[in-house]
């Protein structure tokens, strides 16, 4: 099945005086591919601005802003319609039988593809991340250490939102058994890779039907979110959310993949002034269903407008 959906993303940064900025860096629009289409998006910030589009290493969509002018406050404002496909059930999967027990063996040429996402990035010196990863090898078999992994979390760490930027080391949060959606996928994703899996970071947006009926909804909504991606032969890449206990796509609406955190941040960028100036950030995104799509031909058709020089993407 298919959901039309709309999503709503605005920013905002108060200072005490108007201040000059730098170069801003973001990511908002979803990856191409086969479980979404975008129709059209539009972006603004209140301050003057330029914009150019560049793709990284890989192939994330990202928006270099130039802000022109000083302010007191600066935000960014960004919409977006686009369909969304998938099973809203655990998607079902084969794997080939070489990815059926720990650890999975990949070959040649997927080893090649494949490295950057299988080495650890973060150092380990007490074992204490190794020994934990191990811990959910039970039988052997990949989906139950998985599924038990995701279990670890759900049963084990208490989400802990904060404003702070930045990302806990894997041992921080395994330490202190809480963090937040960010904290909890690097966690997962340098365990993987000491169990020799292929795992990657995935920053995007996450579609909470709860809210839609104004109920309370899940961990993460309401902000951008991050999940983890693993690569099992036979499924390919396969999402797996820690946050909220998810083992399927259809919530989950990809921006960014990334080795690491660092670099898929979905708005990042410098001011310059005193740090006395700085007031604080409103971070407020939303995620709704416009309607279903039964016929994937419609809704394809969409039309992107060029930018003015006030207008810019995060």
């Amino acid at each position: 099945m298919a959901i039309l959906f709309e999503i709503k993303h605005n920013t905002t940064y108060s200072y005490t005086k108007p201040v000059t900025f730098g170069t801003h860096r973001a990511m908002f629009l979803p990856r191409r591919g086969a479980g979404g289409r975008l129709l059209s998006w539009s972006a603004r910030t209140n301050l003057r601005s330029q914009i150019r589009w560049i793709s990284d290493s890989l192939s994330n969509s990202v928006a270099e802003i130039e802000i022109e002018e000083p302010g007191s406050e600066l935000t960014f404002s960004f919409q977006l319609r686009g369909n969304h496909f998938g099973a809203k059930e655990v998607e079902q999967f084969v794997l080939e039988r070489r990815a059926e027990n720990v650890p999975v063996q990949y070959t040649p040429d997927e080893w090649n593809d494949l490295a950057s996402f299988m080495r650890p990035h973060t150092e380990d010196s007490d074992l204490a991340l190794a020994e934990w990863a191990r811990s959910f090898v039970v039988d052997g078999k990949t989906i139950g250490a998985l599924q038990q992994m995701l279990d670890a979390f759900r049963d084990g760490f208490t989400y802990q939102a904060r404003e702070a930027e930045g990302t806990l080391t894997p041992a921080q949060t395994l330490r202190s058994r809480s963090g937040t959606c960010r904290d909890y996928a690097w966690l997962m994703i340098e365990a993987l890779r000491r169990l020799g899996f292929a795992a990657r970071f995935v920053s995007g947006y996450i579609y909470d039907a709860a809210l839609d009926g104004g109920e309370v909804g899940m961990t993460g909504s309401g902000a951008t979110h991050a999940w983890v991606q693993v690569f099992l032969p036979g499924a390919g890449w396969l999402n797996y959310d820690p946050t909220n206990h998810i083992n399927a796509g259809f919530d989950l609406i990809p921006v960014a993949i990334a080795r690491h955190p660092a670099q898929a941040v979905p708005l990042a960028g410098s001011w310059f002034g005193g740090s006395e100036d700085y007031l604080g950030i409103s971070v407020r995104v939303e995620v709704r269903k416009l309607g279903d799509v039964t016929d994937h031909s419609e809704g394809q058709v969409g039309r992107t407008r060029p930018l003015n020089d006030r207008e810019s993407a995060s």
